[in-house]
């Protein structure tokens, strides 16, 4: 009996101890920009790293480091192999990072190599110019396309392949141009390509529109179209969508973090639970507002689910273009 009333204590104390871990933040917490500053995945770090400070969930101030190469392939190629176990390391991704997954662009390492965590935002493709252009409308700028390919360059913060070329193949196809024809440069990250855009190396950039955002309120850049279902709230309402224009383009950008795959249960929940709170939190409203996101809560299990759904599905785009097997 007092064996057992013994295992019953130390049982007890297991599970207490065990609670009292998965409620406690870590001691130090960094988010991994997988790109140069300026662009979507740096604006998704700094949305957390403020709001997670303003809200109190955690103590000391995020650290957002930088981490560029292949639209997240070398963040998560290092995440997985050298620092799987970190629980304070949230590193962030897009819907661009599962189009590369989905053709196997990171390597060795696959959808199921990480632990997905929490989504922040949605975002939505479009295409964009100098205000000083000639075209003034999506129609002007693929009809100078099909008139003459190389007139027109195309500037995006990603390789061919990537979701900035699928939007400006998806598009080019509409003009009647080879996707694989169309004068297209990468560029890393999405603010290069935005660089090159006011000093007039390229006449377009295909990017989010998150990243445009800083731009709208002066008058340098004109968003010819979003693509999206339909015309967005607030500040972006006079920006018409590609399909109103006649043209049935659609691309929402899911954007979000991962954590390492030895990341404990215990640890891998804390994160859920407090995503969770904090996606209910008015500051976190405010700062995704700020930066051009809309509403798109998905934690643990289902966004793992949602994840594996997506890479799926763009592999058979990737496909359709001949990009993937």
């Amino acid at each position: 009996m007092k064996k057992t009333l013994l295992q019953t204590v130390i049982a007890t104390a297991l599970l207490m101890s065990t609670a009292a871990f998965a409620v406690e933040a870590p001691g130090r917490t960094e988010c991994i920009a997988p790109a140069k500053p300026g662009g979507g995945f740096d604006l998704t770090c700094k949305l957390i790293q403020v709001s997670l400070q303003e809200t109190g969930a955690i103590e000391k101030p995020m650290r957002v480091t930088y981490m560029p190469g292949g639209v997240g392939a070398v963040a998560y190629n290092a995440i997985v192999a050298q620092r799987p176990a970190e629980a304070g390391t949230v590193v962030a991704f897009s819907g661009g990072s599962l189009l590369n997954l989905s053709q196997g662009k990171f390597g060795r390492y696959g959808v199921d190599d990480v632990r997905w965590l929490a989504s922040v935002g949605t975002d939505y493709g479009m295409i964009a110019v100098r205000a000083d252009s000639p075209w003034k409308s999506l129609k002007d700028l693929l009809t100078a396309m099909e008139k003459d390919p190389n007139s027109v360059v195309i500037g995006a913060g990603a390789s061919i392949g990537s979701q900035d070329w699928m939007k400006a193949a998806k598009l080019a196809q509409q003009a009647k141009v080879d996707p694989h024809k169309m004068r297209y440069v990468a560029f890393e990250g999405g603010g290069e390509p935005v660089t090159a855009l006011m000093g007039n190396h390229v006449q377009a950039v295909s990017g989010d529109l998150s990243e445009m955002v800083p731009y709208l309120q002066g008058d340098k850049i004109r968003v010819l179209a979003v693509f999206a279902e339909n015309r967005l709230p607030g500040q972006l309402a006079n920006v018409p969508t590609a399909k109103e224009q006649g043209y049935d383009l659609v691309w929402p950008i899911i954007r979000g973090f991962y954590l390492g795959p030895k990341v404990s249960d215990d640890e891998y929940n804390w994160w859920v639970e407090t995503f969770q709170k904090l996606q209910q939190t008015d500051e976190f409203k405010k700062q995704r507002e700020l930066r051009g996101l809309f509403e798109f809560n998905m934690n643990g299990k289902a966004l793992d689910e949602y994840v594996k759904k997506q890479v799926t599905d763009y592999r058979e785009q990737a496909k359709s273009f001949g990009l993937a097997k």
